[in-house]
């Protein structure tokens, strides 16, 4: 019975402490189909789809905000992602591309990996789309909204466009940049879930779908909806903060504003103030 069925019919679901009782029960976190296996599968959906996304938007983002050609293009498509329905098009792309995936795995000297990859790549395809315009939206701005006199200053000393970008527009943009894939990320996690509609795959999404046809069952229904979904927001949590103190490893101190400064006295040898000196920290 579906969720809405079974709510219509004037049940009611499990109390919230059994959500409690869900999460800490041993087995749902370590057994063979436990949340340790649909986690570490959610973290490889979501880590396979943002670095194609950075491989893909990235380049796009720097090349556009560094000629100014092409930003029109870049904004509507970005636009034209976003309203992508991710739901609608995983099934699309499952029932169109994986049958495709599947005939090509007859074709004599192709490796055969049948099982998930005809349905998993449909599905990071999808993932792939939705984590793109963040990045390319950010690359393109943080690229434009770097100081004109730092290039006019680099073009001064002789550098080509590519050292340019490489030293000058790339490190001054690194904060949008991430940015752009910190909001990524968090979008991903978030889409992952929807994965376990296709065949094979899993992910957290599997205890939010199976458990709506099931939402009253103790153990496997509505406490395990409710703890994956929790697991969720933590998983995407920590994948903030983490890329927060990446950030703050990667982006030089100057551009991010945590360049402090000092003051200290300058005396002449007669020992008599004659000013004050500026030292970075």
């Amino acid at each position: 019975m579906s969720a809405l069925a079974f709510l219509a019919d004037g049940n009611s679901i499990p109390p919230l402490s059994q959500v409690s009782v869900w999460l800490n029960d041993p087995e749902n976190w370590t057994g063979p189909n436990g949340l340790l296996v649909h986690l570490r599968q959610h973290v490889i959906y979501t880590v396979v789809a943002v670095v194609i996304a950075i491989i893909i938007a990235l380049p796009i983002g720097l090349l556009v905000g560094h000629t100014g050609r092409g930003a029109f293009l870049v904004g509507g498509l970005a636009n034209g992602l976003r309203a992508v329905p991710s739901l609608g098009l995983v099934v699309l792309l499952v029932v169109w591309l994986s049958p495709k995936i599947h005939l090509l795995q007859t074709v004599p000297g192709v490796v055969d990996h049948r099982g998930a990859l005809p349905y998993l790549i449909p599905v990071e395809i999808v993932l792939v789309l939705l984590a793109i315009p963040p990045i390319l939206t950010n690359t393109y701005a943080g690229v434009q909204n770097v100081d004109p006199a730092a290039r006019d200053a680099a073009k001064g000393m002789g550098m080509t466009g590519f050292q340019l970008v490489r030293k000058v527009e790339l490190p001054c943009a690194l904060p949008l940049i991430m940015s752009g894939v910190r909001s990524s990320v968090l979008q991903v996690i978030a889409t992952a879930t929807i994965a376990a509609f296709a065949p094979f795959l899993g992910g957290l999404g599997q205890y939010i779908i199976n458990g709506a046809q099931v939402i009253n069952d103790p153990h496997n229904g509505y406490p395990a909806m409710v703890g994956a979904g929790l697991v969720v927001a933590a998983l995407a949590l920590v994948a903030e903060l983490s890329l927060i103190l990446v950030q703050r490893y990667i982006v030089s101190p100057g551009i991010s504003g945590r360049f402090k400064t000092s003051k200290s006295t300058v005396r002449a040898p007669d020992g008599s103030v004659v000013g004050t000196e500026l030292a970075g920290v």
